[in-house]
């Protein structure tokens, strides 16, 4: 069963950064493509940014949120720049077999989430 597990948020000023590290096992990274979604109370799940396997192609909705990936160490990592305080939330990583998508219901494996609360 693979399973993913999210790391590195916390309360951080606007403005600032964070990178946030999805690890992944019992098989590979380098059999799925990772999407990056977030969740704000009262709204529903949203794909920030996402990478595939192989190509290591990138997507992502908004320029601040850019990931990477390390198979070796099966670890993708979303860096979020420029930080504001609507973004605010949940932020999850998710794994599918396929090409990126930013519609939840494609993924099959899903991290418990990490809080990232911007605020000053």
């Amino acid at each position: 069963q693979l399973q993913l597990v999210e790391s590195g948020g916390g309360l951080v000023q606007p403005g600032g950064s964070l990178r946030l590290s999805c690890a992944v096992s019992g098989f590979s990274s380098a059999f799925y493509t990772i999407g990056w979604f977030r969740q704000a109370p009262g709204k529903e799940r949203e794909g920030v940014s996402c990478i595939e396997n192989g190509s290591g192609k990138t997507t992502f909705v908004d320029g601040r949120f850019t990931s990477s990936r390390d198979d070796a160490s099966d670890t993708v990592y979303l860096q979020m720049n420029s930080l504001k305080p609507e973004d605010t939330a949940v932020y999850y990583c998710a794994a599918l077999v396929g090409i990126c998508s930013f519609d939840p219901f494609r993924y099959d494996f899903w991290g418990q989430g990490t809080q990232v609360t911007v605020s000053s």
